[in-house]
């Protein structure tokens, strides 16, 4: 059955925390012994055993994976006073000291990782180095002590500290290892020579002591001569050495197989990748995270008709998402395209490049602008053809109610004047056929103003604009009218209009025939040049226009007004002019034209 990994690093803390907690009662053990008689400032700088105390609880508080904040304080607290008692003890025990101070730097800077250089992803930790210095120097220390029987009178070698401090200080190293097993000599998250190397360090150390141990126990029970032991602990530790190089030599060789292997793989999916990135109908382009191109397809460069270069500035590039954007092409064209930007994100999360595609939508944006071409013709030919059925509908009714109205008229009295020519008398058949002159003279000056409305309504009227002399042309319609007597006319003689003649006599008539038609006598024209325009105003006494009528006085086949105002408008603006009405004070309605003047 397999054990869970949080259950082995649960044991290897815990294991890590005994061992702490050994050291510090080993170490208090030694203190005790050794300051007997002695003051205790002096027993705690002279001998490293304080120190030992220290490390060992402060290895205790650090055990736990995630210790409390004030227990980890009090740890580095202890940790750093360990070290600091190991350098006291340098001048009685250099050996012994040093390998204290390396303890108690490594416990404080047990969780402290650093990288090699800048933007290496992996971290080493600063306390491996230091517990691997204290250990071997208990190692150093332990091993001479293991063949203390092959020495004349069994006295022994000297050593470089005592045997019950060494062999604490390698339980401390062993503990910080155990302490945290993700990280140092066991951790397991790495892969490759690398980490396989890392995992036999402990066996390449481990394999000397063990041989060493079996040699010193074999001379100690005495199953061999100590020459022999040592011979033969040396020529198996020799042979396991060799064994753990054919291991490493095998291992580093089925790396290199499996990195070869992986290399073929990746330049197979590399290649797949570059067909596939060729061979797509859209054009791709891949950027850096500093959007620099890194790669182009095929359909790029027949879309922008350029190569672009490994590492060359890009082109302007659309916003992230997808929409419809343009590119340069290299003989100065644009083409649209509809775009779209995406960052690639690393495990993080954060771009480390950018795809753009582009897909050519100059056909479908031909299609849609001749579709809105289409559409806007068929506009104007709707508008038109609403223009045509107003014009009709307005022509209708007014057929139907201005001219019928003389003709009814003109045939009711006919038919009078027909049946009764013998019983009437003179003067009632000369009334009787006046009216009906005056009702066909009104149908033919409707039907003028019909054709001038077909012709105005057709574009087909043009003005031939020439210097118009206004009271000569204001007493010829005058004239014609026959309304002398009820005309005020007060232009003077050098008062001249750029229009065309024909068109100013129109206006004329039209704006006093309504004049004398809806108002009340006198009717005034009056006729002024102001600095390079000629303003001639039409004003009557009768009580105005309603102000409901004024918006649309102008429109044509306006009700009670008839053809004249809109005639008069076209006619006026075909020169150059304008028109308007105002009101006239006390009462009355005015019509004011605007037209060029002409030079003198």
């Amino acid at each position: 059955m397999q054990i869970a990994a949080h259950d082995v690093g649960r044991v290897s803390r815990l294991a890590a925390g005994s061992a702490g907690v050994a050291v510090a009662i080993a170490g208090a053990l030694s203190l005790v012994l050794s300051s007997a008689g002695t003051p205790i400032h002096e027993a705690l700088t002279a001998s490293p055993a304080a120190a030992l105390v220290a490390a060992g609880l402060a290895l205790f508080l650090l055990a736990p994976a995630r210790p409390l904040r004030a227990a980890r304080g009090v740890a580095y607290a202890l940790a750093a006073l360990a070290a600091v008692l190991g350098a006291a003890a340098l001048p009685r025990h250099p050996a012994a000291g040093v390998a204290t101070m390396l303890a108690g730097l490594g416990l404080a800077c047990l969780d402290l990782h650093v990288h090699r250089r800048a933007g290496d992803p992996v971290r080493y930790r600063v306390a491996d180095p230091l517990l691997a210095g204290s250990a071997i120097i208990a190692l150093v220390a332990l091993v001479p002590r293991m063949f203390a029987p092959t020495f004349p009178g069994g006295r022994g070698p000297d050593s470089l500290m005592p045997p019950y401090h060494a062999g604490a200080l390698f339980a401390l190293a062993v503990g910080m290892v155990l302490a945290r097993p993700e990280a140092g000599p066991l951790r397991t998250a790495a892969a490759g020579p690398g980490a396989t190397i890392r995992r036999m360090l402990p066996a390449v150390i481990a394999v000397p002591v063990i041989a060493a141990l079996a040699s010193a126990l074999a001379v100690r029970t005495g199953i061999s001569r100590p020459a022999a032991a040592i011979s033969t602990g040396t020529v198996l530790a020799a042979l396991a050495l060799l064994a753990l190089v054919g291991y490493l030599v095998r291992s580093l060789e089925g790396a290199d197989r499996k990195q070869r292997e992986l290399l073929a793989e990746l330049h197979e999916r590399r290649e797949f990748a570059d067909t596939l990135l060729q061979s797509m109908n859209e054009a791709v382009m891949v950027l850096d995270a500093n959007h620099r191109v890194i790669d182009v397809n095929r359909r790029w460069r027949e879309l922008t008709g350029e190569p672009r270069p490994d590492g060359a500035e890009p082109p302007d590039l659309p916003p992230a998402g997808t929409q419809d954007w343009s590119i340069r092409r290299a003989d100065g064209t644009d083409v649209p395209v509809l775009a779209t930007m995406a960052a690639i994100p690393d495990a993080a999360g954060r771009p480390r490049g950018y795809v753009a595609t582009y897909v050519d939508i100059a056909d479908r944006k031909r299609a849609e602008d001749e579709l809105s071409s289409h559409a806007a013709e068929l506009e104007v030919s709707n508008e038109q053809l609403r223009k045509a059925l107003a014009f009709k509908n307005d022509l209708t009714s007014m057929l139907t109610h201005d001219v019928a109205q003389p003709i009814s008229s003109i045939a009711s009295l006919a038919e009078l004047l027909h049946a009764d020519w013998a019983d009437l008398p003179d003067d009632i058949r000369l009334e009787l056929a006046s009216k009906i002159v005056k009702n066909t003279n009104r149908l033919i000056k409707m039907m003028n103003d019909l054709q001038l409305l077909f012709r105005l309504d057709t574009g087909a009227v043009t003005a031939r604009r020439a210097p118009v002399p206004v009271r000569e042309v204001v007493t010829s319609v005058t004239a014609e009218l026959e309304c002398e007597g009820d005309v005020v006319v007060a232009v003077d003689e050098d008062v001249s209009a750029l229009a065309d003649r024909q068109h100013v006599w129109h206006v004329l008539r039209n704006l006093m025939t309504n004049a004398l038609a809806y108002g009340e006598a006198p009717v005034e024209v009056r006729a002024t040049r102001e600095d390079e325009t000629v303003v001639l105003i039409v004003e009557d006494r009768g009580g105005g226009i309603p102000e409901e009528l004024v918006p649309n006085l102008f429109d044509r086949f306006m009700r009670g007004a008839g053809l004249g105002l809109f005639i008069v408008r076209h006619l006026v603006e075909a020169n150059g002019g304008s028109v308007r009405y105002e009101r006239a004070e006390p009462r009355g309605a005015r019509l004011v034209v605007t037209w060029e003047a002409a030079s003198l």
